[in-house]
């Protein structure tokens, strides 16, 4: 099933949306929003499908037309933001292009950062930011919604408690980024707020593109109009997402609506394009010896989305453009 979160105070009014995206019906006899379906999701969930399946058929009442422009991300707030770099080619890249050697426990061992998580933007907010010479970027990733997870949990049991899947746009300030890692205790400022795609949606509804906890499919990205890059985001990730919850939660209980991100989507063949600003930089740095691409300035839009294998929108589309903070 699909859901997501109308604007509505802090937290959002929960919706289903029928599966061509077309229509939504609010459901506040089942739970508010969506943190309270995620608290209760092992009663909440099977009534909140009965609801996607009259839906789908055209019998539910109350339905109206859905806009993503009328939306929250499916999160509007959450407990938790944990963000991995599980395409670990990428960080390689990366590194490579600013001289450093990459340890050979990235292989082995996730990269994740906790990202903040009290105000995330919608998928058609505006990215604000006051100075264009923070190096703005777009990063597209995947992400996973999990119920109430135990410390140590095995990365085979982390799975069973993946219940909702949404698209990512992480916005990072780069040339914030190295002095706050200089100091060796990680982003913050380089970090503002992320958004998210209009809609979450159960793994099923991924079909057999969800495999092996991950969705084999392009992460499509434009950039003003053009496209910037399809890589497929089952190819290449190091590390799946039951990995990654499973090394979130070695020390800690991650509470229910615990969201993990998979880091940007990256893949080793380059001619797929790429998820991010800071790649594309990397490869023309290492070709042609300087970066060409310039990052985000104000007005520029960036679009991230995914289709199934029909052609038609999962998860519907981030839109944003980057607007000047005015105070």
């Amino acid at each position: 099933m699909k859901l997501a979160s109308l604007r509505h105070g802090r937290d959002g009014m929960l919706v289903v949306v029928s599966r061509d995206l077309a229509h939504h019906v609010a459901v506040p006899h089942i739970a508010p929003t969506v943190q309270s379906a995620m608290d209760d999701w092992a009663h909440v969930a099977p009534r909140l499908m009965r609801v996607y399946d009259l839906l789908n058929e055209g019998d539910a009442d109350g339905a109206k037309p859905f806009s993503p422009q009328d939306c929250a991300s499916p999160l509007p707030r959450a407990f938790q933001w944990a963000d991995g770099s599980a395409y670990v080619t990428h960080v390689e890249l990366v590194r490579k292009a600013r001289g450093a050697e990459m340890p050979a426990s990235f292989w082995t061992d996730p990269l994740m950062y906790q990202g903040g998580s009290d105000s995330f933007i919608g998928p058609c907010d505006a990215i604000v930011a006051a100075d264009e010479a923070w190096g703005i970027d777009f990063e597209g990733e995947i992400a996973a919604i999990t119920d109430d997870v135990p410390m140590g949990v095995s990365a085979h049991a982390a799975e069973t408690h993946i219940k909702l899947l949404m698209l990512v746009n992480d916005v990072s300030l780069r040339n914030l980024i190295p002095a706050e890692l200089a100091k060796s205790f990680g982003f913050f400022q380089s970090k503002p707020a992320t958004a998210f795609s209009p809609v979450a949606v159960t793994p099923d509804e991924l079909s057999e593109a969800w495999s092996d906890g991950k969705v084999h499919l392009p992460l499509v990205v434009h950039l003003n109009g053009e496209r910037f890059g399809a890589p497929n985001a089952g190819e290449d990730m190091t590390f799946s997402f039951p990995q990654l919850i499973a090394h979130a939660a070695k020390t800690r209980f991650l509470g229910a609506g615990t969201i993990v991100g998979s880091g940007t989507v990256s893949n080793k063949d380059h001619s797929r394009g790429s998820c991010c600003i800071a790649e594309r930089r990397t490869l023309e740095q290492l070709e042609h010896g300087e970066p060409k691409t310039p990052f985000m300035k104000f007005g520029d839009r960036v679009r991230i989305e995914m289709q199934g294998s029909d052609g038609h929108s999962i998860f519907g589309t981030i839109d944003q453009v980057v607007k000047r903070y005015e105070g």
